[in-house]
């Protein structure tokens, strides 16, 4: 079974990999939208994968991370693509949340987004 939880954000970014001139490569920013994926069979006695609020602290405190934040001023992310944001997310979960299987990142407004389940073995 999987469930997930969401969390949205405000940020600024530039992208230094973009070419001179590249509108990316000027500050500007984002409303993006996070969606956390958990997958795991219920509890017998709970009926529940993980219980939300387990998942909510370590979200909340990632939101407080990147909210209204200056993304590459972040330790980390001073080339924050939403493919590197969406492993920066996973790597600061992936002791936090049990059963942790995915990241996905959002730019709804650019119909956007990027995916991750966590490193390939």
């Amino acid at each position: 079974m999987r469930i997930y939880k969401e969390f949205t954000f405000e940020g600024a970014h530039f992208l230094p990999s973009a070419p001179d001139g590249h509108p990316n490569r000027r500050i500007h920013g984002h409303s993006f939208r996070v969606r956390v994926t958990v997958d795991g069979e219920p509890d017998p006695d709970t009926g529940l994968v993980v219980h939300f609020d387990e998942m909510k602290g370590a979200l909340d405190e990632l939101r407080g991370q990147l909210d209204h934040n200056f993304l590459n001023d972040l330790e980390g992310l001073d080339n924050p693509t939403l493919e590197l944001i969406s492993r920066w997310i996973w790597d600061r979960l992936d002791n936090r949340v049990p059963g942790l299987s995915e990241v996905a990142i959002f730019r709804d407004t650019c119909g956007e987004g990027c995916i991750y389940s966590g490193p390939r073995v």
